[in-house]
Parts: structure tokens; C-alpha cells; sequence
């Protein structure tokens, strides 16, 4: 077994402190992953409060995960010690289903393994994620990230970025498409990123006036404050895809408007409460109403290799794990730009 340092959450709510435990040793198809940096993603916090009610403790959160390969097994073939590597929402399926099959992993027909607060195979070992020294996981699961960029910029891209980047790409949004994103947080900050590279001509669509100096400097070319009910009226029927990236609770139908005929509202985040939407803001139109989660193991090395391409990475703000705490409590405020990540090297 391979001992690991970590920051762990005891119980619902409580704050988070330092943690000691073993990793497995690597099997002949693991990677073992020395952690440089993990991004803190809103559903770290879900997860510490055990909001979704699926919560293991202690746990050890973190899914944005990039480090450095300290060890691989004899039956790994595409990552060697030294490399850089990433590890995501994911790390395990059952991989023989027909989504697995087809590299949908996240719809897995017989259940995946979370990054952390998931059971293995074995049914027995709860996963610890990337607020920790050290992870060990199949390479299946491993992705390949370049060194071209700063590490810390490059975590979040495992959530945020395939979160975003997956509708993107689904919908082929490109040149000649005018495109919103709703919010400008750590998901959309990198949907203006995603869509103003694929050529589209970007929209930013916000109720906090403050963000529009952000939103231009990101990429967007426009912006609307959707508090002001001229800019609402004056976006009407203008976009061809709008990415909602909101989880707070809030009134869909502004956007459903916002949409021109055959136009789709694709939803990344999760609010609380159920969509409410009238039939007719669909039907006259023939709009759609899609959601979207994460994205497949082939589509998130897509997304590394294309960010790597285009040199698109987060804006970060990065922390050591003891203003943990603090930096949930600034997320809930929305007080980051764009994404927290946290300096593994702050374990020690």
C-alpha cells in the first residue's frame, strides 16, 4: 500500500482537515500519480455537504486532477514516468456495456466509479480524490496532458473544460453560429473560451454588469445583463445555441426566448428546482431543451490535446489546501475568477 496525505471532510458540513491514508499499489495496469494541482469544483462542496445524499466519509474531494507520473505498471502502454497527466470525474466503469463501448462512459449502463465518495469494483474501497498527495488509477482513466501549459491552468480543464466543451462539439457550434453562455463562473468562462476558438460569435449573457469587462477580455464578443429588460427584448430569437452554465435557480424561459427557430438551450449546471417551460415556447420554434454531463474518456483527450492546440486554459486562482474553507465559503459568493485550484505541494 502506498501512504497518501490528504485534506478530508469527517462528516456533512464539517470543515475539512488533514487526512492520512494508503493508496492500493499499482496494479500491472495502474498509473500511479504524483498530484501537482486539483481544481475545487461547486460539486466538491455538493459532495462535503452531502447534498445529493450519496456521500461516503471521510472524504477526500477533488476531480480536476493533473500531476505527474511517479510509476506505472508493466501492462501500461501510453504514459511512462515523467509524464504529465490528468485524471477527471471518472475512474472506473464496467467498460463492456454498449456506452462504455462507445466511448459515452458517463452514461455507463451499469454504474461508474467516481473520482471520490464512490465504491470500487470490489464494493468495499471508497475512492479519495485529488485534495491528496497521490492517486492511483487504471490508465484507462488517466489522460494525457501537455506540458506546453502551467499545470494549475490545466486542472480544471478534467470538469469545467469537458463540461463544457462536450455540448460544444455535440451541437458543432463553429463560424457563422451566434452563441450565448449563460454566467460567467468557472464553467462559463471556459464556454466563451470553447466557443469564440470554434469560430462562433459569442454572447455573454449575466445579471452582473461588473462581468462585462471579463466577458470581452475572455472572447465574447457582446454581452447582456439580463436584469435590464431592453437587452432581454433586444437578444430575442438571436442565437442559434445558448449554453446555460447556472445552477442556482432561475427562469428558463428568457433564454427559451433568446433562441431563433430549431435553436437549441443545452444545460450543464444543476439548480434545485425543476424546469418549469411552457410547451408552446417549444413547439413554435421547434427549439430544444438538452442537458449535457461531462464528457467520454476519447472526447476529454479531444479536449486536452485541442486546448493544448489553440492554448486555451483556465483563469485560476490558485491556494494552498488550508484556504480550502475559505475558498468554499468565496465559491458560494461567487468571489473567484475564475476557478480555485489548489497547490498539491501545500500537503507536504
Amino acid at each position: 500500500m502506498l501512504a497518501a496525505k490528504g485534506f478530508a471532510a469527517q462528516s456533512a458540513g464539517a470543515p475539512l482537515g488533514p487526512f492520512s491514508f494508503e493508496r492500493r499499489d499499482a496494479g500491472p495496469n495502474d498509473v500511479v500519480l504524483d498530484i501537482s494541482h486539483c481544481g475545487v469544483c461547486h460539486t466538491d462542496i455538493h459532495f462535503v455537504n452531502d447534498d445529493f445524499g450519496m456521500s461516503r466519509y471521510p472524504m477526500v474531494p477533488g476531480h480536476e486532477i493533473v500531476g505527474s507520473v511517479a510509476a506505472v505498471g508493466k501492462g501500461v502502454q501510453k504514459l511512462k514516468v515523467g509524464d504529465r497527466a490528468g485524471v477527471g470525474c471518472l475512474v472506473d466503469t464496467c467498460r463492456g456495456c454498449g456506452e462504455c463501448k462507445a466511448g459515452q462512459e458517463q452514461f455507463c449502463e451499469n454504474g461508474f466509479v467516481l473520482t471520490y465518495s464512490g465504491l470500487e469494483k470490489d464494493g468495499k474501497t471508497v475512492t479519495q480524490g485529488g485534495y491528496s498527495s497521490k492517486i492511483v488509477v487504471d490508465e484507462r482513466f488517466v489522460l494525457k496532458v501537455s506540458s506546453k501549459q502551467l499545470a494549475e491552468q490545466q486542472a480544471p480543464l478534467l470538469c469545467a473544460g469537458i463540461t463544457t466543451y462536450s455540448p460544444l462539439r455535440r451541437f458543432k457550434v463553429g463560424a457563422g453560429q451566434k452563441v450565448a453562455v449563460v454566467g460567467l463562473g468557472g464553467l462559463g468562462h471556459m464556454g466563451v473560451k470553447f466557443a469564440a476558438a470554434m469560430g462562433a460569435e459569442v454572447t455573454v449573457l449575466s445579471t452582473s454588469a461588473s462581468k462585462k469587462a471579463d466577458a470581452l477580455r475572455l472572447g465574447a464578443h457582446d454581452f447582456v445583463l439580463t436584469t435590464d429588460e431592453t437587452q432581454v427584448k433586444r437578444a430575442g430569437n438571436q442565437f442559434h445555441f445558448i449554453l446555460d452554465t447556472l445552477s442556482a435557480a432561475h427562469d428558463y424561459n428568457t433564454y427559451v426566448g433568446m433562441l431563433k427557430s430549431h435553436g437549441v438551450l443545452a444545460l450543464v449546471g444543476l439548480p434545485p428546482k425543476p424546469i418549469e417551460v411552457p410547451a408552446m415556447g417549444l413547439v413554435f420554434g421547434e427549439k430544444t431543451i438538452t442537458g449535457s454531463l461531462i464528457g467520454g474518456l476519447r472526447e476529454t483527450q479531444e479536449m486536452l490535446d485541442y486546448c493544448a492546440e489553440k492554448n486555451i486554459a483556465a483563469d485560476v486562482e490558485v491556494i494552498p489546501v488550508q484556504q480550502i474553507d475559505a475558498a468554499y465559503k468565496r465559491m458560494l459568493k461567487g468571489d473567484v475568477k475564475y476557478r480555485f485550484v489548489i497547490d498539491n505541494a501545500s500537503l507536504q
